[in-house]
């Protein structure tokens, strides 16, 4: 699964799982932390967004209401860490009457059947 990079140390395909409202815990704005560290340290991150965890990457987020900063425009540089492979469930879009165009960056919308697959070809599956 995991493939040789040239000085032989090998890379890992990195699943990080996004479960959680974007606000009222530290959890999102800790995934997305462990997401660009991954990634500095040159391994293959993907990420997942599933069930409250699709609200983290929705546009137009005001957490100004709740006294807490708006992190979510911190997505928008994953690009520049080759972070590419953003997985949103359809299933969770659709039962909170969103779509991806909804959606802050540029997401794969797959199915939760399709997502079970994704994660069982990872080597590491994080969740918060």
């Amino acid at each position: 699964m995991a493939d040789e990079m040239e000085e032989g140390t090998t890379v890992k395909k990195f699943m990080m799982v996004n479960r959680k409202a974007p606000h009222g815990s530290v959890y999102a704005l800790e995934v997305l932390e462990m997401v660009l560290i991954s990634a500095a340290f040159e391994q293959d991150v993907y990420m997942a967004f599933l069930d409250d965890g699709v609200y983290q990457i929705k546009k137009d987020q005001d957490p100004t209401v709740l006294d807490m900063k708006n992190f979510s425009k911190t997505y928008r540089a994953l690009e520049g860490y080759d972070i590419d492979q953003l997985y949103v469930e359809k299933e969770a879009l659709e039962e909170r009457g969103l779509t991806a165009d909804d959606m802050l960056i540029d997401v794969h919308v797959i199915p939760r059947s399709e997502m079970a697959e994704l994660m069982n070809g990872m080597d590491v599956v994080l969740s918060a």
